[in-house]
């Protein structure tokens, strides 16, 4: 079987939800660029933020789009979820591919419809930051009595659901790694593709840092914050989120500026500019000092979680070994002792490229499709 049989069946793509087009959604783009438009479920859209290639599918969202707020503020139907994903009627395909970080994953398929999932991590709520987004919730008094009986079920579901896919991608050694403690199941590494042609090298630098995260407790901003006020460096600081006035406020009068959201056009000018990327989080892979690296700017990150993949020590960027101020100063210290290779940042980065995901991707689908209808002795004409 080729890629051009593979295309002859009927296909469908489920992803948690369509709202804009970050890191999973060009995941999710490129697969459309390698099948072609298809079907696609989503919990929620919104056609208006996402690509053209994305749009030339026929969208199809649930019920939870019609909800009040949820256009705005779809997670607060986070404990829906499950049941929304598992409403969809997929038995007329022959091949389900689900994008997942949330509840994807978990749609219902017929014995003989084909289940790849491209898992980009375990629900981050429910397993390993499920405190930190507990402790990022208002009211306290409510969150406290509420989240973890919610969190309790999630898991549940999340655990039984896992069983229903056939064959698992991911993006990450790290999230491989999650998989097999979480689901007891094997995965495949598929590492997340950057965008090369947009995010261009440049070689000539300015002085300063900058940083672009979601404006969430876990992504550890503020401490990239206090570093760069200690040290009197000047810090970009890109992105949306519940952490962005209390962070605005905590930068006043220091040499960190807070931005907010940007254009993507804003935002590949603030990363060819940087003498570095700050990443201070663990994430589960991280695009972001790819893009960075692609614009042949180096990287300093915390040494744990996806970065670990994507960063070369000493070469394209540094590690700091923990969380602290003292740890993340002394990385700074070390990449401004130093000369660095831009090119070599953007090497790294083209190993990322999208033709390449797009080429191990195929491959990827067409030997699982291969082996699970052998496994099965169902008929792959």
């Amino acid at each position: 079987m080729n890629l051009e049989e593979i295309k002859t069946k009927k296909i469908a793509f489920v992803h948690d939800w369509l709202t804009g087009m970050r890191g999973g959604e060009n995941v999710l783009e490129q697969m459309v660029e390698v099948l072609g438009p298809r079907d696609i479920y989503t919990l929620l859209s919104l056609p208006e933020n996402l690509s053209p290639r994305l749009n030339e599918c026929d969208l199809y969202p649930s019920w939870i789009q019609d909800l009040p707020l949820a256009k705005r503020k779809h997670q607060i139907y986070l404990p829906l979820f499950p049941r929304a994903i598992e409403d969809f009627d997929l038995r007329s395909y022959d091949l389900v591919i689900s994008t997942s970080h949330c509840v994807a994953k978990g749609v219902v398929t017929p014995f003989r419809t084909f289940h790849y999932s491209y898992l980009h991590t375990p629900v981050r709520y429910a397993w390993d930051f499920s405190r930190e987004y507990q402790e990022s919730l208002s009211p306290r008094w409510l969150v406290d009595k509420i989240w973890p009986w919610a969190m309790h079920y999630l898991r549940m579901w999340d655990r039984n659901s896992s069983e229903r896919v056939d064959f698992y991608s991911c993006n990450s050694y790290n999230v491989q790694r999650r998989i097999l403690k979480y689901y007891n199941r094997q995965s495949e590494v598929l590492h997340p593709p950057v965008d090369s042609d947009y995010f261009q090298a440049v070689e000539k630098k300015e002085d300063y840092y900058f940083l672009l995260a979601a404006l969430v407790p876990y992504k550890r901003v503020d401490l990239a914050l206090e570093v760069c006020k200690k040290m009197g460096r000047k810090l970009y600081i890109a992105g949306g989120g519940p952490e962005l006035e209390r962070l605005r406020a905590s930068a006043v009068g220091s040499s960190v500026e807070v931005l907010g959201r940007q254009s993507s056009e804003r935002l590949r000018e603030l990363y060819q500019g940087a003498k570095a990327f700050l990443f201070p989080g663990e994430e589960d892979f991280g695009i972001t000092p790819l893009e960075a690296q692609a614009c042949g700017t180096p990287v300093i990150a915390y040494g744990r979680g996806g970065a670990l993949e994507t960063v070369l020590a000493g070469e394209t960027g540094v590690f700091f070994k923990e969380q602290t101020v003292e740890s993340f100063q002394s990385a700074i210290e070390e990449f401004e002792g130093k000369n660095w290779d831009f090119q070599k940042c953007r090497e790294q980065a083209m190993k990322f490229s999208n033709p390449v995901f797009r080429e191990k991707f195929e491959k990827s689908l067409l030997s699982a499709y291969r082996d699970h209808r052998e496994k099965y002795q169902l008929d792959l004409a």
